[in-house]
């Protein structure tokens, strides 16, 4: 069983009609649907949170028994707060996954794991297409999918993406501008796993994407917790038998 919680800021919907037309339930409420169209015999259970519960939805409660947090964050990363952004992290280092959609490249949490600005380059238009292509194939994100996913209305993100070079890069999207991206990367922090994942722009129904849904469904299963110890630091006193 993987504990799943789908974290928005849920703002666009709330003051673009543009938005609400399209998500009326909230971006959250469709990457859940989507992880349950992708569930193989409940093996998530998900809860969704959003910036304007209190504590942002991420209660020490909820935090501890999230195996996996999915991130979207674009208008109020700012008043994300610092605190809940430490606890965060720390749940990151302790092990728990941690997934990033599309403009929570530049949130809090995501900037703090990075050590790195996350800026990029970007164009909005009212109908470009994305091809991510899968240049990993034997990755354990790439399961059951075809080698090319292509989108009809994608906002363009472009490099230089300022992240530090990724462990694996699983996507690399090509646009009708010319532009490439990194946009399928992992990376390990502490115990826990980061997988960023851009399409997701918010006026476009990308989350009601059979594959754009089986692709996070799949980021959730890999970034999963471990069942390994944690390792122990600080001082550490002379064994009490020494090998010879």
């Amino acid at each position: 069983m993987i504990n799943v919680t789908v974290w928005h800021e849920y703002r666009h919907e709330k003051i673009h009609k543009e938005v609400s037309d399209v998500y009326p339930q909230g971006m959250h409420s469709a990457i859940a649907e989507g992880l349950r169209a992708n569930d193989h015999g409940g093996e998530f259970t998900i809860r969704t949170a959003t910036l304007d519960e209190p504590e942002h939805g991420l209660t020490d409660e909820v935090l501890n028994s999230t195996d996996v947090l999915i991130w979207w964050g674009h208008l109020a990363h700012h008043e994300v707060s610092d605190a809940i952004v430490d606890k965060v992290v720390k749940r990151v280092w302790q092990g728990m996954g941690l997934v990033v959609l599309h403009s929570g490249h530049f949130s809090k949490p995501f900037k703090r794991l990075m050590g790195t600005g996350c800026d990029l380059k970007w164009r909005e238009s009212e109908r470009e297409i994305e091809r991510l292509w899968l240049v990993a194939p034997a990755h354990p994100i790439a399961s059951g999918l075809p080698e090319m996913i292509q989108l009809e209305r994608e906002e363009m993100y472009g490099e230089h993406f300022d992240i530090p070079a990724p462990d694996e890069l699983v996507f690399v999207s090509w646009f009708e501008g010319g532009e490439v991206f990194r946009s399928g990367c992992t990376w390990q922090r502490g115990n826990g796993r980061i997988f960023y994942f851009r399409p997701g722009h918010e006026t476009f129904p990308t989350y009601f994407n059979p594959q754009v849904r089986h692709v996070i469904s799949n980021g959730v299963r890999w970034a999963a917790p471990v069942n390994t110890p944690q390792p122990k630091r600080g001082h550490h006193p002379v064994p009490l038998q020494k090998l010879n």
